[in-house]
């Protein structure tokens, strides 16, 4: 008898300095969409108050503290650490993703150097995260919209609250760009095909940013594009005749 197949196995390595504790329990939701969080470290100096705040949940969320003693300044020793562990874990062929929880640039070369090796890398960060290690990442996604409450369905969008990171005429053009890159008859394209290239695009995007749930919520809320769904068919999408250029 076959034995099931096992959840892709990730190590999810975060760097306490420059991650809040308000994600943790949508950081790991999320990475839950992925695969096995099978390895939960975090690096910091927990005996100082600036990274109390995670010390309050590791045991919630079974992370493993790695502590590193500020001993000097203008060094960063937790970044060190991070690093040595993740070349550890990487060189032992035992996973099949890394998760580095950081929105420090630092993290660029080491983001590379695991794809490099044919391993998946995906990234959390806040919006503030340099270019450089989002495109790193195979995926990449914005610690405020792990935040409780952030992810609204098509009608709560328009009027929730917390207002979304990007509007929405911000992911037009991205779609726009995929849309037009692909030869189709009469230009419409499956939203399946639309997703995957888009994030091949852009690793960072995700229509949380923009304040929807679901892609599908998004493109039918953008003016500039036309939806189409035949019964029981995939959503297809085109731009609209007067928007195309």
């Amino acid at each position: 008898m076959a034995s099931e197949q096992r959840s892709p196995r990730l190590a999810v390595l975060i760097d306490a300095d420059n991650t809040s504790a308000k994600i943790a329990d949508g950081l790991f939701e999320e990475v839950a969409k992925i695969g096995e969080a099978s390895v939960r470290r975090i690096y910091g100096d927990f005996s100082g108050s600036r990274s109390k705040s995670w010390a309050d949940i590791l045991a919630k969320h079974a992370i493993i503290p790695q502590q590193q003693f500020a001993y000097t300044t203008g060094k960063n020793a937790s970044d060190i650490t991070l690093v040595i562990d993740a070349m550890d874990l990487l060189h032992s062929g035992r996973f099949d993703g890394f998760c580095l929880v950081s929105s420090d640039s630092d993290f660029t070369r080491l983001a590379a150097r695991i794809r490099e090796q044919g391993v998946d890398v995906f990234g959390f960060g806040e919006q503030k995260t340099p270019e450089s290690f989002r495109q790193a990442c195979r995926r990449f996604f914005y610690t405020e919209n792990l935040l409780p409450g952030k992810a609204k369905d098509e009608e709560n969008a328009a009027s929730a609250a917390d207002k979304p990171l990007q509007p929405l005429s911000a992911a037009v053009p991205l779609i726009r760009r995929v849309l037009s890159q692909e030869d189709t008859e009469e230009g419409w394209v499956d939203l399946g095909t639309v997703g995957k290239q888009l994030l091949n695009l852009a690793p960072d995007f995700d229509p949380r940013t923009f304040g929807f749930k679901k892609l599908s919520d998004l493109v039918r809320k953008a003016n500039q594009l036309e939806v189409a769904q035949e019964e029981g068919g995939p959503i297809r999408i085109r731009q609209k005749h007067g928007s195309r250029k």
